[in-house]
């Protein structure tokens, strides 16, 4: 396994700006958090017949627990206290996951029936999987733009080296 768990190091090209690749790691790291909190949250809120809107708020609350939860576990393998884990999560992931959780909640709201559909609808799944897919892609340039003034993912790349 690489030594670096798969983390891009170089955030800044020579050019000083970030590169794609960069970007579109810390979306997918982003996006991991997110997609297990946001399906655990559909999959609740579903199968208990909640309707729309207090599944999205479940939906978001446990995307950010579990993309905090991720950056987090990280920070604290690096021999980081939990409370400077919980600043660093904070600052590294907050605009990230907000932007997601706007865009594929707002994709899963926008398309007919989905949320409506059911667990056992391929309805449901496909406009979950598009719905991530879109905040993936919409994300991307989010995070480049931050991570090129230090901002979001780029502050805990300190601390991948340390373990």
């Amino acid at each position: 396994m690489n030594p670096d768990h798969g983390h891009h190091h170089e955030t800044l090209t020579a050019t000083g700006r970030t590169s794609w690749r960069t970007a579109a790691q810390a979306t997918l790291h982003c996006l991991t958090g997110c997609a297990i909190g946001e399906v655990l949250g559909m999959v609740i809120g579903t199968a208990l017949g909640w309707s729309a809107w207090p599944t999205v708020i479940l939906a978001v609350a446990l995307a950010f627990v579990f993309g905090y939860a991720l950056t987090m576990r990280g920070v604290l393998r690096a021999g980081v206290g939990l409370r400077a884990a919980l600043m660093v999560a904070l600052a590294a992931d907050t605009v990230s996951i907000t932007v997601m959780e706007i865009l594929d909640n707002a994709v899963m709201l926008a398309v007919p029936g989905a949320m409506e559909a059911g667990l056992s609808s391929w309805v449901f799944w496909a406009s979950l999987a598009f719905a991530l897919a879109v905040a993936f892609v919409l994300t991307t340039p989010v995070n480049r733009w931050l991570i090129s003034r230090g901002k979001g993912h780029a502050v805990i790349h300190r601390y991948h080296h340390a373990h």
